[in-house]
Order: structure tokens, then C-alpha cells, then sequence
């Protein structure tokens, strides 16, 4: 008697098995790569993770094979039973969704514009950066120098940015330092990750790259030469150098990112302005200047200096009722009141919070301003409309109309409700700033009614930081700097609070929904394997 044939088909759940195991194996290296990518485990070898990956991916494949081999029929039954009519419209669907993802991936490739949702458009280029772009005066090369330790993908991704946005005025290239450490040691490169600049003969190094790094580099290839500015001490200004939110030092900092050295003048001891000079800034003064610094201050601008003024009203400094010379020398040699009242803006929220309401586009200070100013605590300013021979007069930022200064001082104290009183209080729209330029000695001023909004407490709000520093280079003279002022980025920090949670979110959306999933699909199919 014959001995009975074993059908091969009995051992075909071996193959089953084999990609089963296969799954897991894939499903706990994931775990402990995604752990790599986590800083939860280090292994000696992270290459060999990936081997092995692609080796149980291997088996995976292995053991579909064996069982298609050892189980042919149960294969073709498989694509051949009612499963295919059930499942033929999961597979077009399928096939649709994939083939639309293709599609858009290639428009996307394409055409990499793209819409950045970052809190503070850190993927798109700055108004600043397109502005430095655009006033480049010859071809600008970026060789980014990176070794093998560092990717080059977002540094590349940045300078595209750069490139597409500065027509034809801005290309770049990557080199490795230590496959060409004659063109590093050319531009003093000793570090890995540093981008240079180069335009004609000149060059400059960017730390990073980061759009802040690579924007200071343009600002000093634009204007390589040194400026100085000083800010004038002695009463009870801001202290340019401290630490609390009544400071002046993020505007020291962003002013030094322009290539300023920025210093500061007693000028009541010193008695003369350095010769050096650009601009005096003249930030929030709790006293009057003295008569003999009002005229060594006339004197710089009758020769061609300029003058930043920041003066608040008096209920909030140590003037009162004294006489102020500086605000008197701007009355009559510039035709700028600096009137004595605090602005009241019902459309803030904060009435003392005096809000922009428009900008004069044909100042070169406020011509590309978008964002608002917000000024705490201001005062009104007006200019006179028979100013001082030579003298032009420009307003900057105004008010809406439903707004007034506010004269009677006395009522801001306490809870007291005030109104706008028709003959004693100024109307508005009001002036908050206002620029002057004298025609023949080319002498500059411009005049704030606030102080607090370049403080540190105001000058990263809206546009703030923005108006000040604009301010300073028209006063300055570099009328090539304006609107370019480098941007500081918002950071973002997350510390998880326990890398155990960490692997079980890593665990539970590697294995455990994945794996329910699966379960799901081979019940249903299991279940219409039945039905027949």
C-alpha cells in the first residue's frame, strides 16, 4: 500500500510564521531607532539598526514567499474569491489617494513655494532680508562651509530662499573645509557650519546659518565702515547696558548688529560731542538738560549733526513746571512742539496706550511700516505750519480721530474718568513723531513723544524696534541700512517631562495603533473568508 502524500500546503503557515516574526522584529527595531533619534539609547553601532531593519523587512518578504510557494491555491483563492469584490474598491481608492499624493508632491517639488505657518514666518524670508536683498550693490556668492559631520539641508534650503528672492543678485555653493582647507584657510575659517559672504573684493563670516547670522553679514558688506552713535546720559535716561525691562540694551544689541558702536556721553561733564559722532539719541531724560548741553547739542546740528529725541510727558518724569531748553530749542528752531498733555486713545484697550493709526508713506522712516507702533504713555507733538527757514517738517505716526491729549494732568491720577474737553484738550488725530531736516546745514532731528516703546519691555512688540532703529539711520545718514534691521527669532523650547513617556507615545504609535489596525483588517477578512 502506498504511503499517503502530505500536502505541501499543510506547512505553509511556516512561511506565515516567519513574516509574522519578521513584523515584530521590524516593529521593535523601529522602537529602538526612533529611541536613537530620541538621545534615549545610544548604541555603538547606529548603522547596524538600519542593516537590520532592511534584514527583518528581508524576512518579512521571505516568509510571504514561502507561504505563496508551499500554498498556491490558497493565494489564487485569495485574489480570485469574493475578498477581491469587497476589497477592488479599497484598492482604487487606494491607488487614487497614492496617485494624488504623487501629484502633489511633484507640483510641490516644482514649484517650492510654500506656506509658512511658524508663529513668526521663520521659513520666510523677512521684509528686512528681501529690503538688504534688494539694496545688494553688486553679486553676492554664500560658501557655506560644511564638513561631512554637518547636513547641508537647511542651510540650503535658507540660501535658495536667499537666492530666489534677490534677482540674480545672491548665489551659493557648499565646500568641505577639509577637502579644501586652502580656500578655508583663505577666509580665516576654523570652525564648521560658517557661512561666507563675498561681494567683489570684500567678504564677511556668518556664524550660522541662520537668517540673522547671514542678514548681519549683508548689512556689513552693504556698509562696511564703521559708525558710531551716543546716547546722552546724566538724566536719568535708560541705562543702555542694564538688565531690567526699563533698559535700553535690545536696542544697543540690535544697533551693533548693524555694524554701530554705540557709546554713551555725560555731556555735561564732558562738555563737547566727539567728533565721531553720527547721531545723539536722547532717550527718555527724567530731568531737563542744562541750558550750556541744549547749545553744544544746537551747535553739532548746525553743522550737519543729527538728534534722536525720546522726551515723555512730564506727570511721568522729574520735570514738571521746570523749564525744559531742549524741548524749547525744538519748538523754535525746528517748529516741533512737544506739547504738554498725555494722548488718550479710545481705540486701545488700554486708553494710555497711544496706538498708530497710519504712517506717512513718504518718509523714509515710516514708508515701508506695517505693523503698529504702540506707545505708552505719550505725548502729542505739533508742527507749526510757518516752520523756520530751510526747515522741513515731516509728521511720522498719527492717531485716529478718536483720540485726544489730554491737558489736565491732574485728573489722570487716581481712578478719575476723563473725557475729551472741547477748547482745553487737543482734538485728534495726533502726532506721535515727527522728523526735520534742515536744507542747507543738512542737520537732522527726529522727536518722539514716548520713551517706553524702545525700552525692553516694548522693543520687540509690533513694530516698536522697527520705528526706532529706522529713525537712527535716517539720523544717521545711512539711508541704505533703513528697513534692513536684522530680526530676532521667536524660540521655542519643549522639555519633556520624562523620557519614559516619550518611548511609550514612541511605542504606541509604532506598534500598538498600527498593530490594532492590522488586527482590525485580518479579522474582516477572516470573517468574509467564512461567508465564503
Amino acid at each position: 500500500m502506498a504511503k499517503k502524500k502530505i500536502p505541501a500546503a499543510r506547512y505553509a503557515f511556516i512561511g506565515l510564521i516567519v513574516a509574522g516574526l519578521g513584523c515584530i522584529a521590524t516593529g521593535l527595531l523601529a522602537i529602538v531607532q526612533g529611541a536613537v533619534a530620541l538621545k534615549i539609547y545610544s548604541p555603538a553601532t547606529p548603522e547596524s539598526i538600519t542593516n537590520w531593519i532592511a534584514i527583518s523587512a528581508a524576512v518579512i518578504i521571505l516568509g510571504l514567499a514561502i507561504y505563496g510557494i508551499l500554498n498556491p491555491n490558497g493565494v489564487r483563492r485569495f485574489f480570485t474569491g469574493r475578498q477581491v469584490h469587497y476589497g477592488s474598491n479599497t484598492l482604487i481608492m487606494s491607488l487614487a489617494f497614492l496617485g494624488i499624493l504623487f501629484v502633489i508632491n511633484l507640483l510641490v517639488y516644482q514649484n517650492p513655494s510654500r506656506i509658512d505657518f511658524t508663529e513668526d514666518k521663520q521659513n520666510t524670508l523677512a521684509p528686512q532680508t528681501i529690503q538688504a536683498l534688494a539694496s545688494l550693490p553688486d553679486k553676492v556668492t554664500a560658501i557655506g562651509f560644511f564638513t561631512t559631520n554637518i547636513p547641508t539641508t537647511t542651510a540650503s534650503q535658507l540660501l535658495t530662499n536667499y537666492k530666489s528672492n534677490s534677482k540674480g543678485k545672491f548665489d551659493f555653493r557648499f565646500v568641505d573645509p577639509n577637502a579644501d582647507p586652502l580656500l578655508a584657510r583663505q577666509y580665516g575659517i576654523t570652525g564648521d557650519g560658517k557661512i561666507v559672504l563675498t561681494m567683489g573684493k570684500s567678504s564677511q563670516t556668518a556664524a550660522s546659518a541662520s537668517e540673522n547670522d547671514i542678514d548681519q553679514a549683508l548689512i556689513l558688506l552693504i556698509s562696511p565702515q564703521q559708525r558710531v552713535v551716543y546716547f546722552l546720559t546724566g538724566h536719568g535716561e535708560p541705562d543702555i547696558n542694564g538688565t531690567d525691562t526699563n533698559a535700553l540694551s535690545r536696542a544697543r544689541s540690535t544697533l551693533e548688529s548693524k555694524n554701530y558702536t554705540v557709546k554713551t556721553l555725560n555731556l555735561a561733564s564732558e562738555n563737547k560731542i566727539p567728533d565721531d559722532a553720527k547721531a545723539i539719541i536722547v532717550a527718555g531724560p527724567m530731568n531737563p538738560l542744562l541750558d550750556q548741553e541744549v547749545a553744544l547739542l544746537k551747535a553739532y546740528v548746525d553743522k550737519g549733526g543729527s538728534m534722536v529725541i525720546l522726551e515723555d510727558p512730564t506727570p511721568f518724569t522729574k520735570i514738571g513746571t521746570n523749564p525744559d531748553p531742549l524741548a524749547d530749542y525744538l519748538k523754535s528752531d525746528w517748529g516741533i512742539t512737544l506739547e504738554n498733555d498725555v494722548v488718550i486713545d479710545l481705540t486701545s484697550q488700554q486708553p494710555l496706550n497711544a496706538i498708530s493709526s497710519s504712517y506717512n508713506t513718504s518718509a523714509p522712516i515710516t514708508q515701508h511700516m506695517t505693523a503698529v507702533t504702540i506707545m505708552p504713555q505719550a505725548r502729542s507733538l505739533t508742527i507749526s505750519k510757518s516752520a523756520p527757514q530751510n526747515i522741513t517738517d515731516t509728521p511720522l505716526i498719527t492717531t485716529s480721530q478718536n483720540s485726544w491729549g489730554e491737558t489736565n494732568l491732574a485728573s489722570l491720577q487716581g481712578n478719575q474718568q476723563v473725557s475729551f474737553d472741547q477748547g482745553t484738550d487737543i482734538a485728534g488725530p495726533l502726532a506721535l513723531a515727527a522728523s526735520g531736516e534742515n536744507s542747507n546745514t543738512k542737520g537732522r532731528v527726529v522727536v518722539f513723544g514716548n520713551s517706553i516703546f524702545a525700552t525692553d519691555k516694548g522693543f520687540d512688540a509690533y513694530a516698536n524696534g522697527d520705528i526706532f532703529i529706522n529713525s537712527i539711520d535716517w539720523a544717521a545718514q545711512q539711508g541704505n541700512l533703513i528697513n534692513i534691521t536684522p530680526r530676532t527669532p521667536i524660540t521655542r523650547t519643549f522639555n519633556p517631562p520624562d523620557q519614559l513617556i516619550l518611548l511609550i507615545i514612541l511605542i504606541s504609535s509604532v506598534i500598538i495603533i498600527p498593530g490594532l489596525i492590522v488586527i482590525a483588517g485580518f479579522s474582516t477578512w477572516l470573517a468574509r473568508r467564512r461567508q465564503g
